[in-house]
């Protein structure tokens, strides 16, 4: 996913290009670890594109800290924060929706995100999920009228989304396996059709999926709501003020090509010793 980044400072320019209104971009983007490295390294030294990134300080490795602390690169910023990676970007959000944001527009600076909440960052992936169908086919994995499934570990809930997307544009996708850690809020999401983050945040050997409000599942409820934005909103802010909310069961009945399951830290460190040996 972190490749795919790479090209979205070029999007992004092109878009910048085409709008010629002379403004000045700065990239606020909150990180669970992989993104912050691969995001400030993308937009360094970028003209009259400023990035800074937060991320949560004992949240990520010591070799993702490392990695971000000691970017290269006149217009990036690094910030760690006390709290968890949904403190960070809640944070975000809230200043993408205030008065802040215009403030600064009209100063001539617009504000801008450089992970998954930005739709620039996604549309990248689906090409991912077209070239493994390439390849299987290519290889004769599967045959021409064969489904495959994707599974993709997950914590915002962006490339397996991706995957969503391709499959509705038509590729042969069956279903899509959705894989957290012990902050399982995606699994008991798609079991029950309640989608609740009042839970113990749990730090484990996967930081990157540490997350328990996944931004990108609301893409997916606006198009289960049949694209209707004031359902959508409506469940999001139960999720904002009361920590979660259910979906009706004709809603649910359209997530059956999901299946969630997740993966305990001790099955996380017996896999890993498998591998390993």
């Amino acid at each position: 996913k972190d490749l795919a980044l790479s090209l979205f400072p070029y999007l992004l320019v092109w878009a910048k290009a085409q709008e010629n209104d002379g403004k000045q971009i700065l990239i606020l983007t909150a990180t669970s670890g992989d993104t912050g490295k691969a995001a400030l390294e993308g937009f360094r030294d970028i003209p009259d594109i400023n990035i800074m990134v937060f991320y949560p300080s004992d949240g990520v490795s010591p070799l993702q800290k490392d990695q971000m602390q000691k970017q290269s690169g006149n217009n990036v910023r690094v910030a760690g924060i006390d709290g968890n990676f949904d403190d960070a970007q809640s944070a975000l959000k809230r200043i993408f929706m205030s008065g802040l944001r215009e403030e600064a527009s009209e100063k001539g600076v617009l504000f801008s995100s450089a992970n998954s909440i930005n739709i620039g960052r996604l549309l990248p992936q689906i090409i991912y999920y077209v070239w493994i169908w390439l390849q299987l086919r290519k290889n004769h994995s599967i045959g021409e009228n064969e489904r495959f499934n994707v599974v993709v570990p997950t914590g915002n809930f962006g490339n397996i989304l991706a995957a969503f997307y391709a499959k509705q544009m038509g590729l042969p996708v069956n279903k899509l396996i959705c894989a957290s850690n012990e902050n399982k809020v995606l699994f008991d999401f798609f079991s029950t059709g309640t989608y609740n983050r009042k839970r113990d945040f749990i730090l484990t050997s996967s930081p990157s999926m540490d997350i328990l409000i996944s931004s990108n599942l609301e893409r997916l409820i606006y198009r289960i709501t049949g694209g209707n934005p004031e359902e959508c909103a409506k469940l999001m802010e139960n999720l904002s003020k009361g920590g979660e909310y259910t979906i009706t069961p004709e809603m649910k009945a359209q997530l059956k090509d999901f299946y969630g399951n997740y993966c305990s830290e001790e099955e996380t460190k017996e896999a890993i010793r498998e591998v390993y040996k």
